[in-house]
This record gives structure tokens, C-alpha cells and sequence, in this order.
């Protein structure tokens, strides 16, 4: 489900994860630029990070990259989903194999953007973030649909531990999910309610035995049930 708006005494924190300097600076300067946004920390390490994570330290979003000088922020992107389920984790980084991105939803990113194609309004991004949306470069996107398609003489869902049911109006609203387009925009798309989207994803959830966007479209590919959409 979206998270509400931050109160008027109060902004989504946001974790800037990235070492190079002049990338990061723009990053903490767009940041700083929004109304509802507050910059909590910006690290150029992974370990710098982490041990910022372990010491309570507490945020909305969490912006990295992927391959920092000390390691791989996968890790910490399972630290995150585990300590802070609430921290939205949106990964900007110059891999788009569908491996790489696929490891990152299974960590729990609700994003991935290559860097050659970051949203020139970062900041705009992040507050959608928190509004439900799951931004993801359309070449990205287009990798990991194809990635989930199984082929055809594959063993059916419903042969990999069974079908989950899923009505006509929950199945498209999980295709426009995997397709990256927010809860208000399914809601236009699709000439419901927002509310009524958020009760289509709330039964997708409990049926697909999930928490998060992410984890739905991973599951729901990994099912086969985004073949053929």
C-alpha cells in the first residue's frame, strides 16, 4: 500500500548511497530542494552506510548504487528490507543484466534505473516512490518481462505448487504493476478508484504470499503469470 503524506512538520528521510562525489551531490541537492524530502545521510561506502543502518539510524527511502569501492549494496539492501520493512530502496546503478536487477527485487528494491537514464527530477522520482509507484527504465523493464515469460511447453503454474487464483481485474492490475505505473495511474487506466486498487493489490498480496511490489511482480513472474500479458 502507498505511504501517507508526510505531516506539514514532517519529511520522508532519504539515504543517498554513492561514491561518486559529484553524482551523490546531485543526488543530496535535489533532495534537499523538495518540500517533503529531508536528507538523513549520504554515504560514498558501503560499510559507512551499514554501520549507519545498525547504529538505528532510521529512513523512508534509500537511494544507492550498486557496486561501491568496499562491496556489493545487495547486502545491504537485504539489511534494510529486514530492519526498516518500511525504507523504500530504489537502486540507480550502470548494470542492467536481468540477472543483476532480479537479485535487487529479491532484496527488496521497489526501483532499478540504469544511469544513463535517471529521471532528470530526482526528487519528484522519490516522492512517487512513497505514493506507490515502481519506476524502472523501460529497457529494464522490458528485460525482466521477457526474463519472466516462460516458454510454453514449460510446466504450467499450477504444476509448480498451484495457481493462486487471481480474478480478471487482479491480473491486469498486476500487469500494469509489472509495467511500473502507480496506484493512481492504474486507477485511471483501469476506471476504478485509487482506493479500489489498493484492495486489488491487498487481495494480490495475500495470494501470492507477499509484502511488497517488488516481491509480487518477482513471484508473479516466477509463476508464470505474467506470460503472454
Amino acid at each position: 500500500m502507498p505511504n501517507p503524506p508526510p505531516s506539514p512538520t514532517s519529511r520522508w528521510r532519504v539515504v543517498l548511497l554513492e561514491d561518486d562525489a559529484d553524482i551523490r551531490r546531485f543526488f543530496a541537492d535535489c533532495v534537499r530542494a523538495h518540500p517533503d524530502l529531508a536528507l538523513a545521510g549520504e554515504f560514498g561506502l558501503l560499510a559507512d552506510a551499514q554501520a549507519w543502518f545498525r547504529d538505528a539510524g532510521q529512513a523512508d527511502i534509500l537511494l544507492t548504487d550498486l557496486a561501491l569501492p568496499d562491496g556489493n549494496a545487495l547486502a545491504l539492501l537485504r539489511e534494510v528490507a529486514r530492519s526498516q520493512p518500511g525504507c523504500d530502496v530504489l537502486v540507480i546503478s550502470v548494470f542492467g543484466d536481468e540477472d543483476t536487477v532480479l537479485a535487487c527485487v529479491e532484496a527488496g528494491a521497489v526501483g532499478y534505473i540504469q544511469k544513463d537514464s535517471t529521471p532528470a527530477d530526482v526528487a519528484r522520482t522519490l516522492v512517487e516512490i512513497k505514493q506507490g509507484a515502481s519506476p524502472i527504465s523501460p529497457m529494464i523493464a522490458r528485460k525482466l518481462l521477457l526474463r519472466m515469460r516462460r516458454p510454453a511447453d514449460e510446466a504450467p503454474a499450477a504444476e509448480q505448487g498451484g495457481s493462486p487464483g487471481l480474478t480478471p481485474r487482479e491480473a491486469e492490475v498486476l500487469d500494469l504493476i509489472a509495467r511500473g505505473y502507480s496506484y493512481a495511474e492504474i486507477a485511471r487506466l483501469q476506471g476504478i478508484t485509487k482506493h479500489t486498487v489498493q484492495g486489488h493489490i491487498k487481495n494480490l498480496y495475500a495470494k501470492l504470499a507477499v509484502h511488497s511490489r517488488g516481491e509480487a511482480v518477482f513471484e508473479a513472474g516466477r509463476m508464470g503469470l505474467l506470460g503472454g500479458r
